[in-house]
């Protein structure tokens, strides 16, 4: 046998080998791949679930969330509203809260103080009613509406007095209300006054000549547009807004004279928007005399019991008054001028 016939067959051996290694290879290179490729499944399905679950709960916050918001309208709803007062049994002096800026949308308006002041003339308890007055004015109609309601009150239940007591200050529109009541009392400190009417404003036209800036009104009326700050006010167009501010005053006047009486002083600067302190309210015939509201209701009435009957809107009113404040608030924002 020749030499090259023995090494024939390790040659076909090698091949072989070599045959089977590569297989071998491929075969792990394909577990392997598979391996790759099954945990990268699998960690897509992990995260996937977990996306799931994330959702779920929000899904379920947001129902529990609205469920609150529903179980609460609905309690506020049905809950008793504080705007009925719950009558009290036994003598009493009823009290009703002027607090605050005067006018809509607060908390002293004519519409609550109305339905406090004829609930406490209406209960067959009440000796006496009591204003207790802390506010620096606000609306003139609204003031007026209720030194109506009062005068109206005291003459339809005359053995019911009416006392005004103011604490830290009571000016302009709440004085207006004050000045209904037989008697009005103070502290010492207190502020007293202003009876006048003020509108104020600003005027931008010579700034706006300045920055080059041109405004353009169109109007169907001549007169339509002569608050516009933004607008040149002709003399004639002052004189009538004086005009109207004075007739305001003089019905201010009026109320405050008929209610005082020959209690006032004559001196004109009563009537000239200035405030005093409650020492010289007295002097100038504005109060009746230095007290605080519980010494009135013990020393005028005899009674030491006071019951508030100031009303406040029912939690659902207080909830639609702030969305129509919020509402209102967008619009403006949204305006185009």
């Amino acid at each position: 046998m020749s030499e090259s016939n023995w090494k024939e067959p390790p040659l076909k051996a090698d091949a072989s080998q070599r045959q089977a290694a590569s297989v071998r290879n491929s075969s792990r290179t394909a577990k392997s791949g598979a391996a790759h490729t099954g945990h990268l499944m699998e960690k897509w399905l992990m995260e996937t679930l977990k996306e799931q679950r994330r959702a779920r709960r929000w899904t379920l916050f947001f129902r529990f969330a609205r469920l609150i918001v529903v179980v609460v309208v609905i309690f506020m709803f049905w809950q008793k509203s504080s705007d009925s007062i719950e009558l009290p049994a036994g003598e009493h002096v009823a009290v009703v809260d002027v607090l605050g800026a005067i006018g809509d949308e607060q908390p002293a308006n004519a519409d609550f103080l109305i339905q406090g002041l004829r609930s406490a003339f209406d209960d067959s308890g009440t000796k006496a009613v009591i204003l207790n007055i802390n506010s620096p004015g606000g609306s003139p109609v609204h003031s007026g509406e209720v030194y109506d309601e009062i005068i109206r009150l005291r003459a339809k239940h005359p053995d019911t007095p009416v006392y005004a007591v103011i604490r830290d200050i009571g000016a302009s529109g709440a004085y207006y209300i004050a000045a209904g009541a037989n008697e009005i009392y103070a502290n010492r400190a207190s502020l007293v006054g202003s009876i006048g009417v003020v509108s104020s404003g600003f005027g931008f036209t010579g700034l706006m000549d300045k920055v080059g800036v041109e405004r353009r009104v169109f109007t169907s009326g001549e007169n339509k547009a002569f608050l516009d700050p933004f607008t040149d006010m002709s003399e004639q167009q002052a004189d009538f807004w004086r005009s109207v501010l004075s007739q305001t005053h003089e019905q201010f006047i009026r109320a405050v004279k008929e209610g005082r009486g020959d209690r006032l002083n004559d001196d004109p600067s009563v009537f000239s928007g200035l405030v005093w302190n409650g020492e010289q309210a007295r002097e100038m015939g504005l109060i009746d005399g230095l007290a605080s509201m519980r010494q009135v209701a013990e020393d005028k009435v005899g009674i030491g019991r006071l019951v508030d009957f100031t009303p406040e809107p029912s939690p659902l009113k207080q909830l639609g008054r702030e969305f129509g404040v919020q509402v209102q608030a967008a619009l403006r924002n949204m305006a185009i001028y």
